[in-house]
């Protein structure tokens, strides 16, 4: 689960370091010769290289050496044309070893909405929240709670505030969500008025959906997602009530994270098979809300819209869609040059302070400066 944080000196200090690793004391031609990024085991992937799939190779080995010059980087994926041209491991990661992706697991979350809503279950994005929650109806401490719909929670339009405004819901975001946080939390606006980034929302989305579908949500995402992509997630934490955590802590490899990125790519398509419906990816990458995030990130991670549980991000001449969670972790799908870039990351569980924010930032920075880079197609 994504968090920021007012800037610390401490936070400060760490972040010049990190922008003067990536300025004036950049890699020499002998450094990016020495750059080893190729991958090893194709592992259902057509392999290639960046050459190959019209990529300047030492644009890839500098992408590379500045990853490995990043204090909390674990992996980096890149695929290119559908083919995996480029990755490598740092710290503790490896291509075998699966990462908490936080809060870019709602993106995944938003998919396993679509799925259900294609298959019946979830009755569609107009839908109440509430249809889901009938045990708690007449419970609701504020009414314009009825009306929010399945679209609001997937677009952060719901009207509830973000956990990091209080340290009450701090707290509670920590402890874990149950279904009675829809009457605890208060909204601070009416539904379909504003936008706020809510942990709340996309975990709501997870019960609604189970409790729809009647089914535990990995194993509707394992049967519906996963299984036909090939993917064996790790852990995805339940809370109190055994729902699976709709905002984060769902745990895949790189590559995987890479494998849903290019499912998104391809229009909802895997070997053959619609996963997704197309639409849904659309309306998902659709900017319903402009301006969405609270800070400056870096001057080439502009343009901070949201759609369905999914960021849409401009870098240079490029827009590209974007899974994101805290620490770093990403999904970054750039359909103008056929690319997804995947990162894995330290979740920095509760650091959401100035120097978590700083390594947060070099990691996001290290992929929209790159793309950024990229010549238009």
């Amino acid at each position: 689960m994504r968090r920021s944080g007012p800037w610390t000196l401490a936070g400060a200090v760490l972040g010049l370091a990190v922008l003067l690793s990536g300025c004036g004391g950049g890699p020499s031609a002998e450094d990016l010769a020495a750059v080893d990024y190729a991958p090893q085991d194709p592992e259902q992937w057509t392999m290639s290289t960046p050459a190959e799939q019209g990529l300047e190779p030492d644009a890839v080995a500098e992408l590379f050496w500045h990853a490995g010059r990043l204090e909390s980087i674990y992996g980096l994926v890149v695929v290119k044309d559908g083919s995996l041209v480029a990755e490598d491991y740092f710290s503790l990661g490896s291509v075998d070893r699966t990462a908490l992706l936080q809060s870019a697991t709602k993106s995944i979350t938003g998919a396993l909405v679509g799925i259900a809503i294609d298959e019946g279950c979830v009755a569609g994005l107009d839908e109440p929240m509430m249809t889901y929650f009938p045990e708690l109806a007449g419970q609701l401490d504020d009414p314009r709670k009825n009306g929010i719909t399945i679209e609001q929670l997937l677009q952060f339009r719901a009207g509830y505030q973000w956990e990091e405004s209080s340290d009450e819901l701090l707290t509670a975001l920590y402890q874990g969500f149950r279904p009675s946080s829809l009457i605890d939390v208060p909204l601070v606006r009416d539904p379909g008025t504003g936008w706020d980034y809510s942990n709340l929302s996309s975990h709501l989305l997870s019960v609604a959906t189970s409790r729809a579908c009647d089914t535990d949500l990995l194993d509707f995402a394992v049967e519906h997602l996963f299984g036909p992509l090939g993917i064996e997630p790790g852990d995805w934490t339940q809370d109190w009530d055994g729902y699976r955590y709709g905002m984060g802590e769902l745990n895949l490899r790189a590559r995987d994270m890479a494998r849903f990125g290019q499912l998104y790519l391809d229009g909802g398509v895997a070997d053959g098979e619609r996963l997704i419906p197309e639409d849904w990816i659309d309306a998902s990458w659709t900017p319903y809300t402009e301006g969405a995030w609270y800070s400056k990130v870096g001057d080439n991670f502009d343009r901070t819209a949201y759609g369905y549980q999914w960021w849409i991000i401009d870098a240079g001449p490029h827009t590209y869609f974007l899974a994101w969670g805290h620490g770093g972790q990403q999904i970054a799908v750039v359909p103008e040059l056929d690319l997804v870039i995947a990162v894995t990351a330290d979740p920095l569980k509760g650091d959401h302070g100035g120097g978590g924010w700083a390594l947060e930032k070099a990691n996001l920075n290290l992929v929209a400066d790159f793309i950024a880079g990229l010549p238009a197609a």
